[in-house]
């Protein structure tokens, strides 16, 4: 029951957010929920409703997980600190963190955030080539920081009137579905490697040097995309070529999320190693820590510059004590092998509904990083943007909170808890199903609506014209001419 004092209390809350914290937009704005408490999978609002999270990547190993609580509470009863004293916790993580990445990743920055991960990343990336020029995908998203606005399209395209930076250079999203080289390409790994070679001439002629490429090792707010195999050696030949260095962002798909590979850029097979990975958000479960790691060479031409390089609140000991603590209940519980196992029942289920559902155009995704871009037209892959909000709104009424994306906010994105379950899968699907199938129920209904008004339209404007005719006749005045 919503009694009077509880509405109180949530419009309250809803004055004060649009009042103090009003440029951050909620999810569900049009009805939004007020979480109190989370657990696992499972996130409950201020009346005790349980809603199954599928937004949450950032709770990696499953909300308020015990073991990640303990950790970080028990560091805190004795010491957090400035990462400029000595400490055990920030050189034990760094050694288990860097045992996760191949060989030549083996130096750690620690920071607080992955806007700030990436934002030194490219800081790096310039001081190592002495170059300006940056190449990122078209859809990106890298942060909030200025640094990375510019190079965010899915940021800056939004702004109207922005100043673009020219030493910024936009290549095609390696979109197999509804890009420039589509699935029936022979290959479009080389297809869209070769559009970043030649963004790397032509930047060349008009003077700019090519200081890294930059890219979500699967893209997120680009619409759950999925790059062909291949496609990041070929692009790192031309970047390495250029005097420039890749950086892969896993700020929202590493840890595991894939199933078959911890780090997504591992993926694209064993011959290919980034000169920089940057990653965030589940690194700490909700607790904001991040960490850039890169090879010695870049390391030390950085060093080089002179200026000293420190960061207060980076590889505190409370947050190596929680992403130790997150690395130990991955191994313990599985959650790798969870996500393959669990994605791919999600995956066979959802590619059940695009059978039997036109709006579904394609089910993409690997372990628990999953899409389902929705279409009004299979053909014209029209995006069913309003159909995808309706979509999750009604699934919201079902207590599952799922969201959308891609530049047209028709993709549905599945990035759960790792601790996601079949059932759960199941769960979602079913009501998935059922959400369409009265979605396509409504249209077929509306569409008979207007075929119905459409003959009674007609039987009307018949029965007025011969009315018409009749009284003409009989009143010997000439007929009217009809249109």
């Amino acid at each position: 029951m919503f009694f009077s004092s509880d509405v109180f209390r949530f419009i309250y809350t809803i004055e004060m957010r649009l009042s103090f914290y009003p440029s951050c937009k909620v999810f569900f704005s049009h009805d939004p929920i007020k979480i109190v408490r989370a657990k696992g999978q499972y996130m409950f609002d201020e009346r005790g409703e349980r809603y199954l999270d599928c937004i949450n990547n950032v709770a990696h190993v499953g909300h308020s997980h015990p073991d990640v609580v303990k950790a970080g509470a028990k560091q805190m009863e004795l010491l957090n600190t400035n990462s400029r004293f000595l400490h055990d916790n920030l050189v034990q993580y760094a050694e288990r963190l860097q045992a996760t990445l191949p060989e030549p990743l083996s130096v750690c920055y620690f920071v607080n955030s992955g806007s700030e991960a990436n934002d030194l990343a490219l800081r790096l990336a310039w001081q190592y080539t002495s170059h300006k020029g940056i190449i990122t995908l078209d859809h990106a998203y890298h942060g909030h920081v200025s640094s990375l606005i510019d190079i965010s399209p899915y940021k800056f395209h939004q702004r109207a009137n922005l100043e673009k930076n020219l030493s910024v250079f936009v290549a095609p999203s390696p979109d197999i579905y509804r890009g420039k080289y589509r699935e029936d390409h022979p290959d479009p790994a080389t297809a869209y490697s070769d559009e970043v070679r030649d963004i790397i001439d032509d930047a060349h002629k008009k003077g700019h040097r090519i200081a890294a490429f930059i890219a979500e090792s699967l893209q997120s707010c680009g619409g759950q995309i999925i790059p062909p195999r291949g496609y990041f050696q070929k692009v790192a030949e031309h970047v390495h070529k250029a005097g420039g260095i890749f950086i892969a962002d896993e700020v929202q798909v590493g840890f595991g999320r894939t199933g078959s590979h911890f780090w997504a850029f591992q993926l694209q097979g064993e011959d290919f190693v980034p000169d920089i990975v940057t990653m965030g958000k589940p690194i700490g479960n909700g607790h904001p820590m991040s960490c850039v790691v890169t090879t010695r060479n870049i390391a030390e031409a950085f060093m080089s510059t002179g200026m000293e390089y420190f960061n207060t609140f980076g590889g505190n000991p409370v947050s190596c004590a929680i992403g130790l603590a997150v690395l130990d209940v991955i191994q313990k519980e599985d959650l790798q092998g969870n996500a393959t196992r669990v994605g791919s029942y999600l995956m066979q289920l959802l590619k059940q509904q695009r059978e039997k559902h036109p709006l579904v155009g394609d089910v993409r995704g690997v372990g628990l990083f999953v899409g389902v871009e929705l279409v009004r037209d299979r053909i014209q892959r029209i995006p069913a943007t309003a159909e995808a909000q309706d979509v999750i709104y009604k699934l919201k009424e079902q207590r599952i909170l799922l969201s959308t994306d891609g530049p047209h906010r028709n993709v549905l994105k599945f990035k759960p808890p790792m601790c996601f379950c079949a059932e759960d899968a199941k769960f979602i699907v079913e009501k998935i199903d059922k959400v369409l199938t009265g979605m396509l129920a409504q249209q077929v209904f509306l569409n008979d609506s207007r075929q119905h008004n459409s003959l009674n339209i007609e039987y009307t404007l018949w029965t007025f014209k011969k009315v018409t005719d009749t009284i003409c006749s009989f009143n010997n005045l000439q007929k009217p001419n009809y249109i």
